[in-house]
């Protein structure tokens, strides 16, 4: 089920090949008629949760101009803050909402273990996070009243930022380019463009956010990986029975280098990149919610036709892998080997979050396909949900 481009006029094909990772773009109306599925309160109710990532930034008149607090909070919180310049941000909405869960379908264009979650924040007039930058692809959808969003792709050095917030606020900010976006418009920005957006009147701003893991937190996972591989095998040390007469004891020889590094690429080529990649980006952020309670076959197909419907569990994270040496649908970093039929059924699950009946018809009348189906159910990965209402 194909969703809306959030894109406007402009491909998907256009947009990666001319924006993504690259500039700017804004657009105007991208979501027409949109109606933001959560209200204030109900933001506001969600950081009162102590299982829920929150924070309210403040924007002071005095050194050190910005205080950054985090929850939960309590009503007695909310009462006590002024009438304008603070913002209430709270994480992984998707989890939350399912409407927001499956505004992330809009996107999948984008590769989905690229996701990292829907941020929602509510502000007040005047309200903002300062002018800052993040190293990660956002999607800045307006939800409700307006804001002024400005830019600049300036690079910026350390001691231009405030060192007593992690929030990366700009000292000082000269906007290159500015919009007054409503409900509906979306302002896409590339890792490391800084920008400073300000509430006009009461608004909530949704982010569609996108993670890219540094090469040095890949390389250190690899290396976490290799490191229990060579456990597996036993004591694993460097042996040297093949030892020479050296003229000098004191050298460290090239046969002895380029020994330890074959032994390091045997090993290093003994952990395979592919399961290892596709684990590691699909480690759930998060502890998932408990398991249901197992389900009969007979069961679980009463449900889904009283349903209709089957959601994807915004608490896991889906990918699968065709490749000649490895087909394997992975959740949540374990991995399930498929078979052809299995491969028809990962694709589907993994590129939406939502499942219709029609859709998984076709898979109930296979046994591999139906096991595989009833398996994801029974571990918590996908439920069903009472609420029909489609974003």
């Amino acid at each position: 089920m194909t969703k809306p481009s959030p894109l406007g006029t402009l491909s998907r094909e256009t947009f990666l090949q001319q924006y993504w990772q690259k500039r700017p773009l804004f657009v105007k109306a991208a979501l027409e008629n949109y109606s933001c599925p959560l209200t204030p309160e109900q933001l506001a109710g969600l950081a009162c949760d102590e299982e829920v990532e929150s924070r309210i930034v403040r924007e002071l008149s005095q050194a050190p101009y910005w205080q950054c607090d985090y929850g939960p909070f309590s009503e007695a919180d909310f009462l006590a803050l002024p009438d304008s310049h603070w913002t209430l941000l709270v994480q992984e909405c998707n989890k939350y909402h399912t409407d927001l869960a499956l505004l992330l379908d809009r996107f999948n264009f984008i590769p989905n273990w690229r996701v990292d979650d829907v941020m929602v924040s509510f502000a007040p007039k005047h309200g903002s996070v300062g002018p800052h930058l993040d190293q990660y692809d956002v999607f800045l959808i307006q939800a409700m009243g307006k804001r002024r969003w400005q830019i600049n792709s300036k690079v910026y050095a350390p001691e231009d930022f405030y060192a007593n917030i992690d929030l990366h606020i700009l000292k000082s900010f000269e906007a290159e380019d500015e919009w007054i976006v409503e409900p509906g418009d979306i302002l896409y920005l590339p890792p490391g463009v800084s920008h400073y957006g300000v509430a006009l009147e009461d608004c909530i701003t949704i982010s569609v956010g996108f993670r890219a893991p540094t090469y040095a937190d890949l390389l250190s996972a690899y290396l976490e990986q290799v490191i229990r591989h060579i456990n597996r095998q036993g004591e694993l040390r460097y042996t040297d029975p093949d030892l020479e007469l050296q003229r000098y004891s004191g050298e460290i020889t090239a046969q002895t280098l380029e020994k330890i590094s074959a032994t390091l690429q045997t090993q290093f080529q003994q952990v395979p990149k592919d399961r290892w990649f596709a684990e590691l980006v699909t480690e759930p952020a998060n502890d998932p919610l408990p398991e249901p309670a197992p389900c009969s076959p007979q069961h679980f197909l009463q449900e889904l036709a009283q349903s209709g419907k089957l959601y994807r569990s915004e608490y896991s994270r889906f990918a699968f892998m065709d490749l000649p040496s490895n087909r394997e649908l992975v959740i949540d970093g374990n991995g399930i080997p498929i078979d052809r039929e299995q491969l028809k059924l990962a694709r589907l699950i993994c590129n939406q979050r939502c499942y219709r009946h029609n859709e998984l018809e076709p898979y109930l009348n296979m046994d591999n396909t139906f096991s595989l189906l009833l398996h994801l159910y029974n571990s918590g990965k996908v439920y069903f949900d009472d609420d029909d209402t489609e974003t």
